[in-house]
């Protein structure tokens, strides 16, 4: 429009823009049936999109107590599997450590071997002299003892070293050995 309009002119066309507005609205708009029926749809489709957001609230729930689920047995595998890698390491340190000191231990007692052979040697051969030479002692011994040991108790040894009691005529006893024993029996 010019700078120079009439404003009844103004006024009506803004009246003619204003019908066809209620015009467009009037064909757009719904009778009371068709608006009742409008929001009962909106309403039933808002209690969809709740019940839909409850479900989906449970669901992501359930996803992520299956997710922390998953997670902790992957937790869980994945220690044991460090454990068990760890377990064998450590069995594998250990038995290299006493493969170790088994060869020292073994070194050292041939080591030892080397310097206390000589000793060892020296030390068996002086007990088997002194074992020898007391068994020669026992032999020598034995003998003078028990002689010395039956005169002084005849009573107790007479009979065990093969002798006799005899009767002398004057009530005494003394013990008899035979030397060379009679080629006659006595009494035939």
């Amino acid at each position: 429009m010019s700078g120079n309009t009439d404003p009844f002119l103004v006024l009506v066309d803004d009246i003619g823009a204003l019908r066809r507005q209620i015009e467009n609205l009037q064909r757009t708009s719904l009778d009371r049936d068709e608006a009742e029926h409008l929001n009962a749809t909106i309403a039933k489709s808002l209690d969809n999109m709740a019940q839909t957001g409850k479900r989906l609230e449970q669901r992501l729930e359930g996803q992520l107590q299956l997710a922390t689920a998953k997670t902790n047995r992957a937790a869980i595998e994945a220690a044991q599997d460090a454990a068990r890698g760890a377990i064998r390491e450590s069995h594998a340190e250990i038995l290299q450590t006493a493969r170790s000191l088994s060869q020292a231990a073994g070194e050292a007692r041939r080591e030892a071997w080397r310097w206390f052979g000589g000793f060892w040697v020296w030390l068996t051969s002086i007990g088997a002299a002194g074992a020898l030479i007391g068994a020669l002692a026992a032999f020598w011994i034995t003998g003078r003892g028990d002689a010395k040991a039956f005169g002084q108790h005849p009573r107790i040894y007479c009979l065990s070293a093969g002798g006799e009691f005899a009767d002398q005529r004057d009530g005494s006893r003394y013990c008899i050995f035979m030397v060379s024993p009679p080629t006659q029996p006595a009494g035939e």
